[in-house]
């Protein structure tokens, strides 16, 4: 049980550490945390994901509350059926883009509000922990609801005029091999709208078979690149696996990097609603607030975290937030993430623009960045004080680790919440500079 109890969720290998004993329990934790039902319960594809509903929901129900099971399903759906029918929690089963012997619990309470460890995980922790009794005898009631109908309907009222288009979309062997063809389905009879679409690894599979389900990473959008390419398609998407979270590739194969992906949905919104706020994480690329503020729009930086992003969307009233994760979250989508959401935006904000997507990043490619370099370091906090000793010169911000920055060029270095690693991003004007630096710094965090 040690160590499953994470910053955003609940999660572990199967039947290490996550087994229906603990998950029994876990429902009873987050039935006494959430105090009131019904809860909403999806899952995911993974072979263990029904063992462990099945204890998850007899937790809740025991405890006397009841449940509205919405079967297997991507994480969007726990929150759009959290908010829709007004239910007082949700948890979601999955690990996301972990590999096949991972399983884990996304919570979130009324209105799709995320619930981190500092928020309840730390609670539900010490309610597994005690073992809690249920207070009454009585035990709640399971109603089983197939959402998919108004989720489709839902999620398609953001498409806005399409135009014919080439798609190749790489589910991963994850949800979204059952989200995406019901999507272009009802676009096709409800609205007139046919987009040739490829599918690649639709079928759904939790053991991963083709490669994880995590566009993040080069290595599993190689084969979407290919076929991109040889189908001369005009957009390539890769979805994790709850499909929470979207890839994207440009018609001559190459990645489109997060933040400018983030940058091109924020210039969607700014289009149809002048003067908004959008967040962008620390790690983001100058471009992306630069190209918010040219089209008068407000860019406010922000945290790392899912649970941190979707406090601030409420807090500063913004329309869009992108995190260089490959989370992108929407004021109307309940202040949520979705994969598919995303897709859409790029694809209303190509069709608007009738331009190739790769015309579209050019102008938002002004400068050369690191990337994410991650270091193991035997005392973290030790290091971060004398980064910010040394550049002490520059504009210093404390939003979440150090972010420095200078005319030239600026850095971030964060913790790990998990490990004693510091990751830092950094990005400069030229090539040169971003090296000499990138090196220079390293050298501080590894010396």
């Amino acid at each position: 049980m040690a160590g499953i109890f994470k910053a955003y969720d609940i999660r572990g290998t199967v039947p290490d550490n996550l087994y229906p004993d603990i998950a029994y329990k876990i429902g009873k934790g987050i039935a006494k945390f959430i105090g009131k039902g019904p809860i909403v319960v999806g899952r995911d594809m993974r072979k263990s994901g029904e063992e462990l509903s099945d204890s998850l929901i007899r937790g809740i129900t025991d405890m006397g509350l009841d449940v509205i099971n919405i079967g297997v399903v991507e994480t969007p759906m726990v929150n759009f059926a959290t908010a829709t029918l007004e239910a007082m929690g949700g948890v979601m089963i999955t690990a996301s883009h972990n590999p096949a012997g991972y399983n884990g619990f996304k919570i979130c309470k009324e209105e799709a509000r995320p619930v981190s460890y500092e928020t309840g995980i730390n609670l539900v922790e010490e309610y597994v922990h005690d073992d809690v009794s249920p207070e009454t005898d009585k035990k709640g009631v399971v109603v089983e609801k197939d959402i998919y109908n108004d989720y489709i309907d839902y999620v398609m009222s953001y498409v806005k005029d399409w135009k014919p288009m080439k798609l190749v979309v790489d589910a991963g062997s994850g949800m979204a091999g059952k989200t995406i063809p019901k999507f272009f389905k009802a676009l096709e009879e409800k609205r007139g709208i046919k987009m040739e679409v490829e599918e690649m690894f639709f079928e759904l599979d939790g053991t991963f078979p083709h490669h994880d389900a995590n566009p993040l990473k080069e290595e599993n959008t190689a084969d979407l690149s290919k076929k991109v390419k040889e189908l001369n398609a005009d957009l390539g998407v890769a979805f994790d696996g709850d499909a929470d979270r979207s890839g994207y590739i440009d018609e001559n194969g190459k990645v489109i990097t997060n933040d400018f992906v983030a940058t091109l949905i924020s210039m969607e919104y700014l289009r149809t609603n002048p003067g908004s706020t959008i967040l962008y994480d620390v790690r983001s690329s100058w471009s992306f607030p630069e190209t918010v503020r040219e089209m008068g729009g407000t860019a406010k930086k922000c945290k790392v975290g899912h649970a941190y992003i979707k406090e601030a969307l409420r807090k500063e009233n913004a329309i869009f937030a992108g995190e260089l994760s490959g989370h992108y979250y929407f004021q109307e989508n309940f202040h949520t993430d979705s994969g598919i959401i995303a897709m859409i935006m790029i694809i209303n904000l190509m069709c608007a623009k009738e331009s190739k997507i790769s015309k579209l990043v050019e102008p938002l490619l002004r400068y050369y960045a690191s990337g994410e370099i991650n270091s193991t370091v035997k005392a973290p906090e030790e290091k971060m004080n004398q980064l910010e000793e040394k550049y002490s010169s520059g504009k210093v911000e404390h939003i979440d680790g150090i972010s420095v920055e200078f005319d030239d060029w600026w850095f971030n270095v964060r913790k790990s919440n998990t490990e004693p690693t510091l990751r830092l991003n950094l990005e400069a004007k030229t090539e040169s500079l971003m090296i000499e630096k990138r090196d220079e710094i390293l050298g501080l965090i590894r010396g």
